[in-house]
């Protein structure tokens, strides 16, 4: 019965995934969220079999069935992260499923609105190098409320303490400052911003070590990168150390490592001493 609803939660995931697709795309155009989805290369209206997560795309072997141009590959793993999404935020809080159902339904969809956010700025940097205000302002409303979301019961009014409000700012300092000194050569103002949110989100220990599992991979990507582009020949792109890289996809990365695995700054540092 577990796998079962782990499956269904996962399936249910991946249809939001597809949603989350169109939203990615059409973001700042001047088009809708509604009306009928279709290929962008022939104009033709794709029909219900057409559209059905991850499935479509395998069967349909990454091209479209009237005009054979490619699919992006975008839209299977923004539905496949989008179900494993929904089976991690269901996994971590399914002990209330049996304790307290209302309070997990509670959990289950503030960390959904909170995380399909976080998708739809992860892969809408990566294609225009901009985080929309209209998508990380949300992202820091709805974190700052996190741990009165958190506590143990909504019945009781959370204590709100000075390091609560607090957490975003000192999170946020870091990249704050790298921005300022570099005058935003070095990192974005957008990504300052997506810290606030993170820091509100993790708490002060777990935004710092969001913050540090960002920069390794980030630096392990960059190091991939300049590696690659070292065999590349004439007329081919090539990455070197101006080269500009979308961060916020690093820095969504490193917060949902910490959230999940619920680790902090500290026990980060445990795991990895000699």
């Amino acid at each position: 019965m577990q796998i079962i609803l782990s499956l269904l939660v996962f399936l249910f995931g991946t249809f939001v995934g597809s949603f989350l697709n169109v939203v990615i795309y059409r973001f700042n155009t001047n088009r809708t969220l509604g009306g009928r989805s279709h290929c962008p290369s022939c104009a033709k209206t794709l029909h219900a079999h057409e559209l059905v997560p991850i499935f479509s795309f395998v069967v349909q072997r990454g091209k479209c069935t009237n005009c054979k141009a490619p699919i992006s590959i975008q839209y299977p793993i923004v539905e496949f992260l989008t179900g494993l999404l929904f089976f991690a935020i269901f996994s971590k809080f399914q002990l209330y499923i049996l304790t307290f159902y209302p309070y997990f339904l509670v959990l289950a969809t503030y960390f959904v609105l909170i995380f399909t956010i976080l998708i739809v700025i992860f892969f809408y940097d990566l294609r225009h190098q901009i985080i929309p205000n209209r998508l990380v302002y949300p992202f820091i409303l709805l974190s700052f409320f996190s741990p009165f979301v958190l506590s143990n019961t909504m019945l009781i009014p959370y204590d709100w303490s000075l390091m609560t409000l607090i957490s975003g700012p000192l999170v946020a300092l870091p990249l704050f400052l790298l921005w300022a000194f570099s005058r935003g050569k070095w990192i974005g103002f957008g990504d300052v911003k997506l810290a606030l949110g993170m820091g509100y989100l993790l708490g002060v220990s777990g935004g710092y070590a969001a913050l540090m599992v960002s920069f390794w991979i980030g630096g392990f990507f960059g190091l991939i990168l300049l590696l690659a582009s070292r065999g590349k020949g004439k007329g081919k792109e090539h990455y070197t150390m101006k080269t500009a890289v979308a961060f916020a996809p690093f820095l969504i990365f490193g917060t949902s490592i910490i959230f999940f695995s619920s680790l902090d700054f500290y026990s980060l540092f445990s795991i990895f001493k000699f």
